[in-house]
């Protein structure tokens, strides 16, 4: 009895072994525009390369990190790599990154004024609180010639390496996410892309200025160690750097997403 049904075990072993390889289930981290957006046009190619792909999406910039260091999520897509260092450095992880997707030139806002030199004396500025999104909105600052810094190549300056500021302006640090909703309360914001859209926002058409598309923080598939060269990650990659999505990328933001690969 034993002999005339192992080989019926062993086929039942092997197509579950083959089930396993053939369908491989990946979780990605991201915040939803336009990242979750663009995670969610791959999906169906992935699914045909056998990668079940689960989208988890974030309104914060802190659990996409904490979840894939605590092995909750398999990797995460939403951030630049002055943030992603700045972030291992403060909470001792070891996250690295795998790939860069794309670039999202970040661009000052104002509801109440339509050019920077209409910006008075004493006029509120928001800034994100975070260290590499507030020294990416200070450069820029600096770059339109509204202060000066101590160093305009340190992506970590802080207000106190303001030098000089002869409008006085004053300076709200706020949370990333929550800076299109203070538009009506302040006189110029600087906000990342994601959350513009998210607030329907058209930077290349809303922002008073933005970085030119050659900005250094590329957005990146971020992994630990340990998962980084899975085979899964390796074909989310893939999928991500494609031409398909290049031209997705191009058509669908019109400017204010820009393919970095």
């Amino acid at each position: 009895m034993k002999r005339q049904f192992t080989p019926l075990f062993a086929a039942i072993f092997a197509f579950a072994a083959f089930s396993a390889h053939a369908d491989t289930k990946l979780s990605v981290a991201a915040t939803a525009v336009p990242h979750a957006e663009i995670l969610e046009h791959v999906k169906p190619t992935l699914a045909k390369e056998g990668v079940t792909l689960d989208i988890k999406v974030f309104t914060d910039y802190v659990q996409p990190n904490v979840q894939v260091a605590e092995k909750k999520i398999d990797v995460n897509y939403f951030q630049h790599k002055p943030y992603l260092d700045e972030f291992n450095k403060n909470k001792g992880t070891h996250l690295v990154s795998v790939a860069a997707v794309h670039v999202e030139p970040y661009g000052a806002y104002s509801r109440k004024f339509k050019k920077i030199g209409d910006l008075p004396a004493g006029a509120t500025i928001a800034i994100p609180n975070d260290p590499s999104n507030a020294g990416r909105a200070l450069v820029l600052l600096e770059q339109n010639g509204l202060i000066k810094l101590k160093d305009s190549h340190n992506i970590l300056s802080t207000v106190k390496d303001i030098t000089e500021n002869k409008k006085e302006f004053k300076f709200k640090e706020l949370e990333a996410a929550t800076l299109p909703r203070v538009l009506d309360q302040v006189d110029l914001a600087l906000i990342n892309t994601n959350y513009a859209l998210e607030a329907k926002l058209v930077p290349t058409r809303d922002a008073l200025f933005i970085e030119s598309a050659n900005s250094p923080y590329a957005n990146l598939i971020v992994a630990r160690p340990d998962n980084k060269d899975a085979p899964a990650v390796k074909k989310l990659v893939s999928a991500l750097q494609s031409e398909d999505v290049k031209q997705f990328i191009e058509t669908k933001y019109k400017g204010a997403v820009v393919p970095a690969f």
